[in-house]
Formats: structure tokens, C-alpha cells, sequence
């Protein structure tokens, strides 16, 4: 099968550029976390002392949103299909 002309190869559509990424992305959060053990906090909370208590909040925040956004306001915003047909 021919290819193309307007075809473009795009930087993640080679697998061995997504392993790449994904690599560089764990080292990173291993060496975010490293650091944590490093940083003086100034917790206001006792939780804020936990070891990775900001990288659980995140996920946990970020999920809760995912799940709100899809069970509570979509129905609140979701149309008919034919909402903007004509009659």
C-alpha cells in the first residue's frame, strides 16, 4: 500500500520515543520523591509530614475530578443529539 505524500511521522508515533519518555518521566518521579526527603517542610498539618502525602493528594484530587467532571456535571451540561436540529 502506497503511502501518502501529506502522511507525517509524528515524535510519539515511534514506539522506542514513547519507552524514552516513560523513562525519563519515572526517573523523574523517583528523584522528586528523593528530594522530598531532602526539602525542610513547613507543614501546618500533621498529615503534611507524611512521606508523599503532596504526590497522593495530587493523584487522589486529580481522579475525584475526572469522576466528577464524567458523573455530575456531564449530566448537569449533556443535550438531546438533536438539540440544534432544526424543526
Amino acid at each position: 500500500m502506497a503511502k501518502k505524500q501529506n502522511d507525517k511521522k509524528y515524535l510519539f508515533d515511534d514506539p522506542r520515543n514513547v519507552k524514552r519518555f516513560l523513562v525519563i518521566f519515572y526517573i523523574s518521579l523517583v528523584v522528586l520523591l528523593g528530594l522530598e526527603l531532602a526539602v525542610h517542610k513547613h507543614p501546618h498539618f500533621t498529615w503534611e509530614k507524611w512521606f508523599g502525602f503532596y504526590a497522593v493528594f495530587g493523584l487522589v484530587s486529580c481522579i475525584l475530578l475526572v469522576l466528577i467532571a464524567k458523573y455530575i456535571l456531564r449530566p448537569l451540561v449533556m443535550r438531546d443529539e438533536d438539540y440544534y436540529d432544526d424543526e
